[in-house]
């Protein structure tokens, strides 16, 4: 017994040791270091100086910081109650069969997923430009041939063309995940909910919801990480301008660090997105826990 039980040890140590090594090497270890780095003035070259709580300091007394971390809570926003619930509505209507062209509309609305943001940035800076398509259509619609769409140079709305263009780009991811769940689905469940008089409704509430807590829970950990760290598209669309109206964490973070050299600072922003997120993964946790629990003891 005792052969065995070394020999099981052992093989688990040599099944998930190299995974694990190379998880602290490109996670943890990196992690750490900014973790360090945060409290230093450190500019990429030289010996880095301690300064205790100085980048964090600075960094919550800057109203940029404060209208960037505005700007990801609205991409949160738009991805949690945008993006996942309008994938699985797609994702329901084309599992159950509720539109003709099934595979048409499934290809269209995943489409946007696969071009290049750069491009997707590029097309939709011109179309949302104070000249571009929306103010020559809103121009026709009221009659004036001159109008100028001043959504980029309003300190309130210079985010607003962003999240339309993320809400496009990316729910059909959403709806594919969704829709592969959906088809594990048992078809005798639903139908013998269908021969007891059940309708539409009752079979998304009581039979397809519940079944897809752990799939809400999957996307929006996705969600949120891509929310707060992402900044490629937006940064092709507006660079984080006009000044820095339409900038985010990410942006904040990168600007700071390789264009002004603070290394340190950099840091401490990137420790700060971390932290969020963590904190935002935990909750959603637990209100999926929740919300599984209350179904089980409704059934």
């Amino acid at each position: 017994m005792r052969g065995k039980s070394t020999g099981g040890r052992l093989a688990y140590v040599l099944l998930t040791g190299p995974a694990l090594f190379i998880y602290a090497a490109v996670i943890i270890a990196p992690i750490l270091y900014s973790l360090i780095l945060s409290f230093t003035d450190w500019a990429g070259h030289g010996m880095p100086n301690f300064i205790g709580l100085s980048n964090y300091a600075v960094m919550f007394s800057d109203p940029v910081f404060w209208h960037a971390l505005r700007n990801n809570g609205l991409i949160v926003a738009v991805s949690m109650l945008g993006q996942i619930p309008l994938g699985f509505f797609l994702a329901y209507l084309l599992y159950r069969k509720l539109v003709p062209f099934i595979g048409f509309f499934e290809s269209i609305i995943f489409f946007p997923t696969l071009l290049s943001p750069v491009v997707v940035g590029i097309l939709f800076a011109i179309i949302f430009s104070p000249a571009g398509a929306i103010a020559n259509v809103i121009g026709a619609l009221i009659g004036m041939p001159l109008f100028e769409l001043d959504l980029f140079t309003s300190k309130d709305t210079a985010i607003i063309p962003y999240l339309i263009v993320i809400l496009w780009m990316f729910t059909g991811l959403y709806m594919v995940i969704f829709l592969a769940n959906l088809q594990k689905t048992q078809e005798e469940h639903i139908e013998a909910a269908i021969l007891d008089g059940a309708n539409e409704w009752n079979i998304l509430w009581d039979i397809i919801l519940p079944n897809q807590i752990p799939v809400f829970l999957t996307c929006s950990i996705f969600a949120i990480a891509g929310s707060l760290k992402g900044f490629e598209l937006l940064w092709v669309m507006t660079g984080g301008g006009p000044s820095y109206y339409s900038t985010v964490a990410g942006m904040y973070m990168i600007q700071n660090t390789f264009t002004y050299y603070k290394y340190g600072f950099g840091s401490a922003v990137a420790m700060v997105i971390i932290v969020l997120s963590i904190l935002l993964i935990l909750g959603l946790t637990r209100l999926a826990d929740i919300a599984g629990r209350k179904y089980a003891e409704d059934r």
